[in-house]
């Protein structure tokens, strides 16, 4: 029987593949092609893309279901997998691709030591090219993460390309996440490139194994549940906290016992997907979830003594208070204003801003009556009644870090103000009196905080977010955007003694 010229392995492997390995068929078919010996072979092969793509995973499958096979036509399919990462030396890498084609194809000789590229040519060149191989015959040899490994020597993967010359039998590819260009120094090298899942992809792949069905519930209404609650969150914390596909499942698997909790108290249905939604918000603004042990703050077992002075309002419970709670606790005073700032520059217009924060305008409420709380907010209501929907339930908006910094200083002199009439109160209070009123009379002396230390300090914990890449991050005009909602921001202001509510125009 005469041999196709251009013959692909079995399909009803690479559709079985394809069914493991969601979404990735056409990288699947891809590979199939440029490795096996019935197809488009090539000599050398590079595999590329993020973290968690399946770049490893695919290609061990494909190459262990293929040397299994048994063709007809006479190909026949051997490799060895190599990972990178685990070998501290170029020699131990050496010794470990010589050893690992020796298993491969039955050497029965000890493989001896290899110190060198070319000693490396040489034995792979004793067992594949100098023995009888049959016309079918194909090695595949693969260096996973190869651009991790460990003092690595910058002629070494120009050096294992070559091999591919000197052994026509051989295949070498390399997995590497993000390639240099030509850094094979050799032409003509076919790259395969497996991109980040995209939001389609990761619902297509959690919906593939749904959970088991919830209480007064069918199976078909509890994986319909399952996809949209998937879409869900990574509307919610795919982009900043879980980018990879493990992660997405350990977020969707942590976050399901608490979105399905009031099925399980038979308050919502699985079809009201919204009330659910409502319901959960706030596990979904949490990011604590994910890592419990990053922002874990060990409870104190000591009781405070009761303060004299209770100037401030008391916090409301839940899990938004909570939050703000810990961001108080863990944040610097400056730190904690300059999130208020940007909480304010996000969510007022700016042409308010000298209305706002200026003397007069605050003087004015105080002849009015209005005092320290509510007059702002509900002199905005009577302004815009055309208004139905309350500015700290609206989404962040961009603003420019120099009126961040502006607003900073009008925040900043209102919690001073603060602090100083708290001190005054505290000199009429006996010696064992107050430790709230201390602690920000403490905070008055803090006024030559390093602003730029605490801005990077906002923008590595993510709760100020950079708008548009590129320039100085200090640059006065870049923009940010806030990232923290109206719970953690009232929580965090009442702990400074500041009424977010006041700064706030409806």
């Amino acid at each position: 029987m005469s041999r196709s010229l251009f013959q692909l392995p079995d399909e009803l492997i690479l559709t079985t593949l394809s069914q493991s390995f969601p979404c990735r068929e056409t990288q699947i078919r891809a590979l199939a092609t440029l490795i096996w010996p019935g197809a488009a072979p090539c000599r050398n092969l590079v595999i590329y893309g993020a973290e968690a793509t399946g770049k490893s995973a695919i290609t061990a499958a494909l190459l262990g279901r293929l040397s299994a096979l048994t063709d007809d036509d006479g190909f026949n399919l051997r490799h060895a997998i190599i990972n990178s990462a685990e070998c501290i030396t170029a020699r131990h890498l050496y010794e470990s691709v010589v050893g690992k084609v020796a298993d491969a194809l039955g050497w029965d000789a000890a493989p001896p030591r290899c110190e060198t590229v070319s000693q490396l040519a040489v034995e792979l060149s004793k067992m594949l090219k100098y023995t009888p191989r049959p016309d079918g015959f194909r090695f595949v040899l693969v260096f996973d993460a190869i651009d991790r490994q460990r003092d690595a020597p910058h002629t070494l993967l120009p050096a294992l390309a070559r091999l591919s010359e000197i052994i026509p039998c051989l295949t070498t590819v390399f997995i590497v996440t993000s390639p240099p260009p030509s850094f094979l120094r050799t032409a003509s090298v076919p790259h395969l490139h497996f991109p980040a899942y995209t939001k389609p992809e990761f619902v297509t792949i959690l919906s593939a194994n749904p959970p088991p069905a919830l209480p007064n519930t069918t199976a078909s209404d509890t994986a319909d549940l399952w996809a949209r609650f998937a879409a869900a969150v990574h509307d919610a914390l795919a982009r900043a906290a879980s980018r990879t596909l493990p992660s997405f499942h350990h977020a969707c698997a942590a976050l399901w016992p608490r979105f399905t909790a009031p099925i399980h108290a038979g308050t919502h249905s699985a079809r009201e997907f919204s009330k659910l939604l409502v319901a959960a918000r706030l596990h979904f603004q949490d990011e604590r979830l994910l890592d419990p042990g990053v922002l874990a703050i060990p409870t104190s077992t000591t009781t405070t003594k009761p303060t004299t002075i209770q100037h401030k309002k008391p916090v409301t419970t839940g899990a938004g208070a909570g939050a703000g709670a810990d961001l108080a606790t863990l944040l610097p005073t400056t730190p904690r204003l300059l999130l208020l700032a940007a909480y304010l520059a996000s969510h007022n217009a700016t042409r308010h801003d000298v209305t706002l924060f200026s003397t007069h305008y605050h003087r004015q409420r105080r002849r009015r009556g209005g005092g320290g709380g509510g007059g702002v907010a509900g002199g905005g209501r009577g302004r815009s009644k055309h208004r139905k929907i309350a500015r700290k339930l609206l989404g962040a908006h961009a603003f420019v870090l120099e009126r961040m910094l502006a607003i900073f200083a009008a925040v900043r002199g209102e919690w001073e103000a603060r602090a100083a009439a708290a001190t005054t109160a505290a000199a009429a209070v006996p010696a064992g009196g107050s430790g709230v009123a201390g602690e920000e009379a403490a905070g008055k002396g803090q006024r030559d905080a390093d602003v730029g230390m605490a801005i990077a300090t906002l923008a590595s914990l993510r709760l100020l977010v950079r708008v548009g890449g590129g320039g100085d991050p200090m640059d006065c005009g870049g923009k940010w955007r806030v990232n923290v909602g109206w719970e953690v921001i009232r929580g965090l202001g009442r702990g400074v003694g500041v009424e977010v509510e006041d700064w706030l125009i409806e």
